[in-house]
């Protein structure tokens, strides 16, 4: 994979308001995908969708414990996002 669909992965990401609810909510800290799911109003199969898309753009990390999947902001994403959009926002 190129960079450029690297980078579309990000902006892919951030691009719905689902999942900037997400976001804001993993900002208090790690929530099992249960907790996440409730205030959301999605089905299981939503969420993971959404879950998908957020760790593929490297935002957010993942565990499993049991049957349930936690999810956390990861800082190195975070730093990779603000970089990209430092990036592609300033003069050469």
């Amino acid at each position: 994979m190129d960079r450029n669909q690297e980078n579309a992965r990000v902006f892919k990401a951030l691009s719905d308001p689902k999942r900037l609810a997400i976001l804001d909510q993993l900002r208090e800290g790690e929530k099992c995908a249960c907790v996440l799911q409730e205030p959301m109003e999605l089905t299981q199969s939503g969420l993971s969708y959404h879950m998908k898309i957020l760790c593929d753009s490297g935002l957010v990390e993942s565990r499993q414990e049991g049957k349930w999947t936690h999810y956390r902001l990861s800082p190195s994403g975070a730093e990779r996002a603000m970089e990209l959009l430092r990036r592609i926002t300033s003069s050469v």
